[in-house]
């Protein structure tokens, strides 16, 4: 029975779904979720990420991982550990540009925090024993400093959508219209929430906050950072940002479950303030900014003079991911860090 099918007979024996158990049963059931079954990256997929826009983003979250591990003191173990991997390009570029520091390689314990059988797989062959893979972060071992990399991952995580109305807050779930199709609708909230005018909707991911508090208790008990890069906004406020892409076009989330990568707004605002309640430290700057201080204008410069007849290709790669029209300015950079330390780049940072 296709998924949509399951989740109108869900719905009917026991009520409508919250768009945060409608986003975990499209993404990740495991008959026909999107992650599970089907993940389609790249050119010819659903949706591109930014390490498969250009080399030059992972190589620079390389020397920025190096950088950090510097900056800490060396520490002879280092936990490099990926969330989300996509298709393992990131690290696959990352641990290119690492091997301008043999000592760090030889530091590093590297990890992919993997959900996603088919996506596994493609790592696996991209990297081959390069890696170790785990389901959940809670399966790597702690007792050394931690450096995470996680890139569009937090709009992954589910979402509640709450919407203002004139009787008073409402939540917005899915359910059955009259003929038996899905439909969004509203049933009243059960928990209170702040004043706001009429018609706003407002977000709320305890999946984005639980990451957040994990990674903070685990950066104050070992040290280290975790790099978390991700579309979303830097100050709290409202909006409904829920979407779905299928062939790179937007699409109803309720078309066709399962088929589609379904998206919100990171909520780094919520993510910083959890991590900052379990004693870490956060700064934030703009995907533009953070590249900028790694240098990806010079590596750009770089790739132009290998390769001159690269060069409208690479001013298209570097456009798009520094450009405030293009990823430069929604997407973000969060780094959460130990209180001992501030991370390279993130240094006058807020």
């Amino acid at each position: 029975m296709p998924l949509r099918d399951r989740l109108a007979a869900q719905i009917a024996q026991t009520g409508p779904l919250t768009i945060a158990q409608y986003m975990t049963a499209c993404l990740h059931d495991p008959q026909d979720g999107y992650y599970a079954t089907r993940p389609a990256l790249g050119d010819s997929g659903d949706f591109i990420t930014a390490p498969l826009v250009s080399q030059m983003f992972g190589e620079l979250i390389g020397v920025w991982a190096i950088s950090a591990w510097q900056a800490m003191g060396c520490p002879p173990t280092v936990r490099l550990v990926e969330m989300g991997p996509g298709d393992g390009t990131l690290m696959s570029d990352l641990l290119r540009a690492a091997k301008l520091s043999p000592a760090f390689l030889e530091a590093a314990d590297i990890w992919l925090v993997e959900t996603s059988a088919p996506l596994a797989a493609r790592q696996q062959a991209k990297l081959g024993g390069a890696a170790r893979w785990a389901q959940t972060l809670n399966e790597v071992p702690g007792g050394a400093p931690l450096l995470l990399v996680a890139n569009e991952l937090l709009d992954c995580l589910p979402v509640r959508q709450f919407v203002r109305t004139v009787t008073g807050w409402a939540e917005q779930v899915v359910g059955l219209g009259p003929d038996g199709a899905l439909g969004f609708g509203l049933v009243p909230a059960s928990a209170p929430l702040p004043d706001a005018r009429d018609g706003v909707v407002l977000e709320q991911s305890a999946a984005q906050e639980a990451l957040g508090s994990t990674l903070g208790e685990r950066l104050v008990r070992d040290g280290g950072a975790a790099l978390l890069i991700d579309y979303g906004h830097d100050r709290p406020g409202y909006g409904d940002t829920l979407q779905a892409l299928r062939r790179h076009e937007k699409i109803d989330p309720l078309d066709c479950p399962g088929e589609a990568d379904l998206t919100v707004h990171a909520d780094f605002p919520s993510v910083r303030a959890a991590a900052e309640a379990a004693g870490a430290r956060t700064a934030l700057l703009t995907q533009s900014a953070f590249l900028a201080r790694l240098g990806i204008g010079e590596r750009a410069e770089a790739l132009v003079r290998a390769r001159p007849d690269k060069a409208p290709v690479i001013g298209r790669q570097l456009h798009r991911l520094i450009a405030g029209d293009q990823m430069g300015e929604l997407f973000k950079a969060c780094c959460l860090f130990s209180p001992d330390w501030i991370p390279p780049a993130f240094e006058d940072a807020e």
